[in-house]
Formats: structure tokens, C-alpha cells, sequence
């Protein structure tokens, strides 16, 4: 069996992981095992990062939905219900813009759903 001495490969493969690793704290940034432990919990971190952010905005647009519809006197759950029986098709992220941007418009759609609550007894 021929021997293999890998030596291009080896140096391409180890520049391309310090590249990844530049600006990262001491050793991180210098030393290849320390670099490669690095870069592979950062990239770990960015891939739960896209996910949790996704949970973060809505977290967010809920908090500002829930603020705009206690202005006009229903709950979070009033209001999306009361939306969902009008047929009013507004995601989350719309809602809460136009909470904080167009107060009257959100004003007209909080009524809609006042009007599509049951009557209390």
C-alpha cells in the first residue's frame, strides 16, 4: 500500500479552520485543536441562534400585541380569537406593526373583534 503524506491537504484544511477562528480570545484564535473546538461550538451557537430567534420575534410581537389590546380592553386571547372568528387572516408580525405604527388601524380591527366576543352574563 503507497504512503500518504497528506501535507497540501493537511496545511489547506488547518489555514481554512484558522480562518474561521480569527478574532476568537488567546490560544482559540492560534492553536489548531483549541481553534477547531472553537469554531465548531460557534457554528453550534449560530445554528441554535437562527432557531431562537425566530422564538424570540414572536415572543416580542405577542408582548406588543397583548400591550395594544389591553389599550382597547381585551386580552391577547380576546383579540386573536375574536380576529380568527371575523376571518381576519393577520399574522403576528403584521399585527404588531401595525400596533406600533398605524395605532388606528390596529383601533378598527381591536373593534371587529370586540364585536365578535360572546356576551357576558
Amino acid at each position: 500500500m503507497a504512503r500518504v503524506k497528506r501535507g497540501a491537504h493537511r496545511r489547506a484544511k488547518r489555514k481554512r479552520l484558522l480562518k474561521r477562528a480569527k478574532g476568537f480570545y488567546q490560544t482559540k484564535s492560534k492553536l489548531y485543536q483549541a481553534a477547531q473546538e472553537a469554531v465548531d461550538k460557534s457554528l453550534h451557537y449560530a445554528y441554535t441562534g437562527r432557531r431562537r430567534k425566530k422564538r424570540d420575534f414572536r415572543r416580542l410581537w405577542v408582548v406588543r400585541i397583548n400591550a395594544a389590546a389591553r389599550e382597547h380592553g381585551l386580552s391577547y386571547g380576546q383579540l386573536i380569537h375574536g380576529l380568527k372568528v371575523v376571518g381576519v387572516g393577520l399574522d403576528r408580525r403584521s399585527l404588531a406593526d401595525l400596533a406600533v405604527k398605524h395605532p388606528s388601524a390596529f383601533a378598527s380591527l381591536a373593534a371587529q373583534a370586540q364585536k365578535a366576543q360572546p356576551a357576558r352574563a
